[in-house]
């Protein structure tokens, strides 16, 4: 029995079943179990196989978002180098078809651990409605930060009381990591590991390559450059004049709500939420997507997931033949009927899988990839649940308060990303 875990419910599980189905079919002398573990979020996912890898009954497959890419490659997950090379004519068509910088977000000193099936970037939803009622204009794709205020500005001017022009969640993904990105800086040091060509010689062009190598590598902290307290400073000042929001933790579960009743003017999200705000009955002319303001720069964040094969597996060969079909095109159809997040696949974005949705500018999600290849993932080294608590805590104590309280924060956020990178994952 293969057994596969998923961060989730048992409906979750249930709405896989087709794609179970389908594999059985494939490989019917391959059984499978999805097993859904309900978490708060993906670190206490993490944290709960790790704690069944101790006890010695760690699932052979595992969903890993990018938050945990590197605390699996350092600790539970099996390189797939060989698996790749030796399948190198089936599994083509897959690397034809996904942005090399998915690939990149999940190699780990050289070696590959997963085959990303879906990202998100943290583009720029817009609530329509609210920029009709407040007589602005949709952005234009290289709209600046300072546009941005101005429109947040207006927005305040027109709307009510209970209206906030920007809202944000203080996680590692659409929290305050968007606005270091796109001004050129990172709350880690950033480097890269060496090696890497076994995948990118054989599957990519020289020009997609750039700066591909082994994956990325985090250092040390960042936190006491000019650049990082610059931003805090702004989304501050914000928070104070009343143009945001004080960040909510965990995943924002009352936004989409907001959002539709226009009670929001933007927040970062990405794919994901098309599906999300069509359920909450917003249709495709009432919401836009645009990229995300520039600053020194227009890189944007992203995170992605995919399937990853358990180094303590017995059943390595029949959990290298999940990964594969999970990846094929059918496999992600049936995991991705609608655009509850983007497929990798860049040939599953097309207006028909975005025409009950929206919206309009659905481009903007994979080619966030494409026009801003410098985009990167989240900044989530194997210690990733140290450094995620210290920026969520600091970031709650640095946006509540005055300039000295701020200045405090990022001087404790400064020493304890610098403790977490030191001690081991």
């Amino acid at each position: 029995m293969l057994r596969i875990a998923i961060q989730g419910t048992a409906q979750d599980a249930a709405a896989r079943q087709s794609l179970v189905d389908a594999f059985t079919e494939a490989h019917p002398d391959i059984p499978v179990r999805l097993q859904a573990i309900q978490s708060a979020d993906w670190g206490d996912f993490f944290t709960k196989i790790l704690t069944m890898t101790a006890a010695g009954t760690a699932p052979d497959v595992t969903y890993v978002a990018t938050e945990g890419a590197q605390l699996f490659a350092e600790r539970m997950a099996e390189p797939l180098d060989r698996w790749v090379d030796g399948d190198h004519t089936e599994v083509a068509d897959y690397f034809e078809d996904v942005h090399p910088s998915l690939i990149d977000s999940f190699m780990y000193d050289g070696s590959l651990y997963t085959l990303p099936l879906d990202f998100n970037a943290a583009n720029m939803y817009l609530n329509l409605d609210t920029l009709r009622s407040s007589n602005l204009d949709f952005p234009s794709e290289d709209w600046d930060v300072e546009e941005f205020e101005s429109m947040l500005r207006t927005m305040k001017e027109h709307q009510g009381t209970d209206f906030s022009p920007y809202y944000w969640t203080n996680r590692l993904f659409g929290g305050i990591v968007p606005w270091l990105y796109a001004n050129d800086t990172s709350i880690l040091r950033e480097d890269r590991f060496d090696g890497g060509s076994w995948l990118w010689d054989r599957f990519y062009s020289a020009d997609q390559l750039a700066e591909r190598r082994g994956g990325y590598r985090w250092t040390t902290s960042n936190v006491s450059s000019d650049a990082v307290g610059e931003t805090f400073e702004m989304l501050n000042r914000w928070v104070r004049e009343g143009l945001s929001v004080r960040p909510e933790e965990g995943g924002g579960n009352a936004l989409v709500g907001l959002f539709a009743s226009s009670r929001i003017g933007a927040t970062p999200a990405g794919g994901y939420w098309a599906q999300g705000l069509h359920e909450a009955g917003m249709t495709e002319d009432r919401f836009d997507v645009q990229y995300f303001p520039r600053w020194r720069s227009q890189r944007h964040q992203f995170g992605s997931a995919g399937y990853a094969m358990m180094r303590s597996s017995e059943r390595k060969e029949q959990a290298w033949e999940w990964l594969k079909f999970t990846a094929s095109k059918e496999g992600m159809e049936l995991a991705f009927p609608s655009p509850q997040t983007t497929p990798t696949r860049r040939s599953m974005a097309t207006p028909e899988f975005y025409r009950e949705t929206g919206p309009e500018r659905w481009k903007v999600f994979y080619d966030t990839l494409d026009e801003f290849p410098d985009s990167g993932p989240i900044p989530a080294p194997p210690q990733q649940a140290e450094i995620e608590n210290a920026l969520a805590r600091n970031v709650a104590t640095a946006m509540g308060g005055s300039q000295a309280q701020l200045h405090d924060a990022l001087d404790r956020l400064d020493g304890e990303l610098t403790a977490a990178m030191e001690s081991p994952a």
